[in-house]
């Protein structure tokens, strides 16, 4: 173990594809070890699930080896969204944890569109395959009854971990407030599928992110090798985690653009009145239980595929390029990757890029996102400065874009590491300023009217 005026905190983090325990100073606020592994989907039982035995053991292992060194005095847990935990009396698994991306026969989800309440309550739209929990746990009840007689208490995924290393069950609002269908986030309680469902006796009870629960369990404490007892927090998803540096350093309103596989985006200080279901706008709710407006689109991956379509290019800055392919009315429309975004069925086509070089073409994509960027904030209202954390903060045309078409400030941090190190902030780590590139907006010629053109192609 460390001292204590140097604490470190051990965090462990799951994502849909890989998962990781790594400790962070708080001298610092950097990662000073980590562990990875891939978080794989089992195909045999009774549906797809996580492998929550091997993750648990990879855990486990790495908890042993970073309480030696670089030791630790705290744990903390992030998770992705969209998962739940179905315990027994005894505290295990009743049933497996689904993997959200199981598909449901078409007879349970025709059910449980009837049953679902309205966005105006929950403000999650409807999703695709399982990514609303109660769809989720619809699915169980109705296609495995007895099994789900079972049950004893759901709780969200982040704590479902969290109640295997201390025994103390919890559910926690960011989780909670994800496109569950479960949640109210305007009154800040549970929403009426809780009560449609039959399952609100079995709701573990509803504990703060910032909750430190117990110390490890003595038998799991004795497996680590730790020689004193060590806190475990509550435990946050994964967005809300990356949200919350930024709640805690600055002042709304605000916008953070997350991008990644996904580009999340929160109008911190925004109001949800204006939120439209059909163009992949919600409410998340953050660490204190507040609804954030939030849009997203699958920007990384686009870019993505979009990069190996049209072949390197010298820099990540077009250049005179993004001039040229304005001049021209090279452009690109949504959508490239389908099934998400501010424009719903949209089929992706290029306008006027015939014989257009890469540098041209990749100016383009870099306008395309921009646009969808901008379309994305413009849904949710938001308002003030726009922080840019992941991949697209190394993108100088991209914020240069952004900042032009939204008239304000865009701050990009392009050594936001996210989900980690907002979840050693429930432990007290805080946030260390990283660098930062603030672009201003300028003019930049004949923009606005390729906007418009733009904003007409698509509609």
């Amino acid at each position: 173990m460390t001292t204590q005026t140097n604490p470190r905190i051990a965090v462990l983090d799951i994502g849909k594809t890989n998962a990781k325990v790594v400790v962070l100073d708080s001298a610092t606020g950097t990662e000073i070890a980590q562990a990875k592994t891939p978080n794989a989907v089992l195909k045999d039982g009774i549906y797809p699930h996580y492998a929550t035995d091997r993750l648990w053991a990879f855990a486990i292992d790495a908890l042993r080896s970073f309480a030696k060194e670089p030791g630790f005095d705290a744990i903390s847990v992030t998770t992705h969204g969209a998962s739940a935990a179905l315990l027994d009396a005894s505290g295990n698994l009743a049933m497996p944890v689904l993997d959200y991306e199981h598909e449901y026969p078409e007879e349970i989800r025709s059910a449980y569109g009837k049953l679902r309440p309205s966005f105006e309550e929950t403000f999650s739209p409807h999703q695709a395959m399982g990514l609303n929990i109660g769809a989720q746990l619809h699915y169980q009840k109705k296609a495995f009854p007895d099994l789900f007689a079972e049950v004893a208490t759901i709780v969200t995924y982040p704590q479902y971990w969290t109640a295997r290393l201390t025994g103390v069950l919890s559910n926690e609002v960011t989780s909670l407030g994800c496109h569950t269908d479960l949640w109210n986030p305007r009154e800040g309680r549970y929403s009426s599928l809780v009560d449609t469902l039959g399952i609100r006796d079995l709701m573990a009870p509803i504990r703060s992110a910032f909750d430190a629960l117990g110390p490890v369990l003595p038998e799991v404490a004795e497996t680590i090798g730790l020689t004193v007892e060590v806190p475990v927090y509550c435990g946050i998803h994964d967005s809300n985690a990356s949200l919350l540096p930024h709640l805690v350093d600055r002042a709304a309103p605000f916008a953070v653009v997350s991008t990644g596989t996904w580009v999340i985006n929160f109008g911190v200080g925004g109001d949800l009145d204006h939120l439209d279901p059909s163009r992949d706008t919600l409410a998340n709710v953050d660490a204190y239980g507040r609804a954030v407006p939030s849009s997203r689109f699958m920007g990384g991956r686009e870019f993505e595929l979009l990069s190996a379509e049209i072949g390197p290019v010298s820099s990540d800055d077009a250049g005179g390029a993004v001039a040229t392919a304005i001049g021209k009315g090279i452009m690109l429309l949504p959508n490239v990757a389908s099934g998400s975004g501010p424009f719903p069925g949209q089929q992706s086509r290029w306008i006027d890029a015939e014989g257009a070089s890469v540098e041209e073409r990749h100016a383009g994509v870099c306008l395309y996102l921009a646009l969808m960027t901008e379309a994305c904030l413009g849904l949710i209202g938001a308002d003030g400065p726009i922080v840019v954390e992941g991949p697209f903060s190394l993108n100088t045309t991209y914020l240069e874009l952004l900042a032009s078409l939204t008239g304000r400030e865009v701050i990009a941090i392009p050594g936001s590491t996210g989900t980690s190190a907002g979840a050693a902030l429930l432990a007290g780590v805080k946030p260390v300023p990283g660098a930062k590139k603030v672009v201003t907006p300028r003019e930049i010629p004949g923009l606005r009217a390729y906007r418009q053109g733009w904003c007409s192609a698509v509609a």
